[in-house]
């Protein structure tokens, strides 16, 4: 399954303060739908452009962990280092010759939002702990139910899906056929690298 290096989970974030009790002599209209685009990221690979559309009212933790690291330049000049076709693509975590990168503090696994890991999503790659995802991900190249969340335990927390592809799954499929092999302690790198040559809001 998808997996990172780095253990470490974080408590989940505080609540906020309590939401003011409306007047009850006031007409209370129901709410707006969304009216504000979701945020897109460009990641510009040596295979082409892949746009990513993230869902920060499902995930909005991951959403902006993610965003964060984008903003920092962590993505830029990262590959994609583990390819399985018919499964995933995964990223984020290691520079060309597999030299790992320093991440932040793990996020928690919002795995329970709702989203699945349907064919072209994106999701957070972690360890065995459910709560260990820092800045790697991976894009699901085919339906993948099994990563779905089903419980808060063991296995049933699944792999949190934050956002989906909206163009570029052509370059996608390119890069989950690539000639794939074993490098080191790593199985399934490519052979030649598939770079993440930047990563911005688009």
């Amino acid at each position: 399954m998808p997996h990172t290096r780095y253990p470490a989970a974080i408590s989940p974030p505080d609540r906020g303060p309590r939401a003011a009790r409306a007047d009850p002599g006031l007409f209370l209209t129901p709410p707006l739908p969304r009216l504000d685009p979701m945020t897109k990221v460009n990641l510009d690979t040596n295979h082409g452009q892949i746009v990513l559309e993230l869902d920060d009212q499902a995930a909005p933790n991951t959403v902006a962990n993610f965003v964060d690291y984008v903003k920092a330049g962590h993505y830029n000049g990262t590959v994609f280092h583990r390819v399985i076709p018919n499964f995933m693509i995964q990223g984020g975590g290691f520079e060309p010759g597999l030299k790992q990168k320093p991440t932040q503090a793990a996020i928690q696994n919002e795995a329970a939002n709702g989203l699945k890991n349907d064919k072209y999503t994106v999701a957070m790659a972690r360890t065995n702990d459910p709560h260990s995802a820092t800045a790697q991900f991976f894009i699901n190249v085919s339906d993948n139910a099994f990563l779905n969340h089903t419980a808060p335990q063991g296995q049933g927390w699944g792999y949190a899906v934050f956002g989906k592809v909206v163009e570029g799954t052509e370059v996608v499929d390119k890069i989950a056929a690539v000639p794939t092999g074993n490098a080191g302690p790593h199985q399934d790198v490519p052979k030649a690298d598939v770079v993440i040559e930047s990563a911005s809001i688009a």
